[in-house]
């Protein structure tokens, strides 16, 4: 019976990816970045369980992945779609034209720009299959995992939703901020930089000194800017890691 609960928790993951889908196909990023959050809870306890219950099993790293897939890189790609198209509102003209350009141009708010919100789920899907044939990354990751670059993207909203900071509003609406993180979002993706993986094999401060230090600085971070804190945190990720590589060499 044991075996069945880690792909269960994988299931979950999928459940609220799915969930998630919808709501921000519909604008609600808000109840979408909630199950965001939902999903990548159980991504991560889905491998503590394996691991813990002694039940690992291809079909439960190939399950994870494909849910991974739909919660860390689908999402993603909607939410940086929304939010382009919010920088390109124009009218459609002969919107209720059905030939396939115009249609597009409709979804599109009337530029075609907002597809490329897309590349960061094409990018999520590279890495992913990457992930599951590369024995390395057991320790440490190559590249930003899909989790942690999901949580880059779904902060944008909550940070324009409940910041209240005018500025800060109008970088995040930018077309060229949206365009540059994208651009990033892709390229980190896919990086060969080192990245330390939040898994303790023992508890020592010794051993997890980066580890305990980072976790200390989120939750600083998180009560001092809250939502604005999470695209902070992947940077501090980012850089820590690269350091951590440097002064380990």
């Amino acid at each position: 019976m044991k075996r069945y609960i880690p792909n269960a928790l994988t299931l979950l993951n999928l459940f609220c990816g799915c969930i998630a889908v919808i709501f921000a196909v519909n604008n609600n990023f808000v109840a979408s970045a909630l199950f965001v959050f939902l999903g990548i809870f159980f991504d991560f306890f889905d491998g503590f369980a394996a691991r813990k219950l002694n039940v690992q099993s291809e079909l439960g790293v190939q399950l994870d992945s494909l849910a991974d897939m739909i919660t860390s890189g689908l999402v993603p790609g909607i939410v940086m779609f929304k939010l382009i198209e919010l920088t390109q509102l124009t009218w459609v003209d002969n919107f209720y034209k059905t030939d396939s350009t115009n249609l597009l141009l409709e979804i599109g708010g009337g530029s075609f720009l907002p597809f490329l919100g897309l590349t960061i789920t094409l990018a999520s899907a590279y890495r992913l299959a990457k992930f599951n044939i590369d024995i390395e990354q057991q320790a440490y990751f190559k590249g930003l995992p899909t989790p942690a670059n999901t949580l880059l993207i779904v902060s944008l909203p909550l940070i324009m939703e409940f910041q209240n900071s005018d500025l800060i509003n109008s970088i995040i609406l930018n077309q060229w901020f949206l365009i540059g993180l994208t651009v990033f979002s892709c390229w980190i993706l896919n990086s060969k930089i080192k990245l330390f993986a939040l898994k303790f094999k023992t508890w020592s401060f010794k051993d997890n000194a980066a580890r305990y230090i980072f976790i200390l600085l989120c939750i600083v971070l998180l009560i001092v800017l809250k939502f604005a804190a999470i695209p902070l945190i992947i940077l501090l990720y980012i850089m820590m890691s690269i350091l951590d590589n440097l002064t380990s060499k």
